[in-house]
């Protein structure tokens, strides 16, 4: 999987978990923090380069026995119930994802495990 597809795959999970009611915003890792600090120094000195990835929240791996693992980190609205928020999460980003990575007519689809944290509520 080439480095665009990865971006691909980001984008499309970060998509399906914005799209779910009570999900804010999502949370990026400290690395991820790390790398757009440095970026924004980066670009103060090169204008002209790309902002920060629209995948930040969210962590994508192909594991050797061909399983997919995503972890979603979300901040969600306070007035929902965090639990149902996360189930919603699940499920929305497990078939987004599995839409995007099964070629049509694939059969069995790649099986993907999808982890959701909440970070905070607000």
């Amino acid at each position: 999987m080439s480095a665009s597809d990865r971006e691909a795959l980001h984008r499309t999970a970060a998509r399906a978990a914005l799209g779910v009611p009570g999900v804010i915003a999502l949370q990026p890792a400290l690395a991820e923090r790390l790398a757009l600090a440095a970026s924004r120094v980066y670009e103060a000195a090169a204008p002209a380069t790309r902002g920060a990835h629209e995948g930040a929240g969210v962590r994508c791996e192909l594991a050797p026995t061909g399983e997919w693992h995503l972890e979603v980190r979300c901040i969600v609205d306070g007035h929902h119930r965090v639990v149902d928020v996360a189930r919603q999460v699940r499920a929305d980003v497990r078939a987004a994802v599995g839409a995007s990575l099964t070629p049509p007519g694939a059969v069995p689809p790649p099986t993907i495990r999808v982890v959701v944290s909440v970070t905070r509520t607000v």
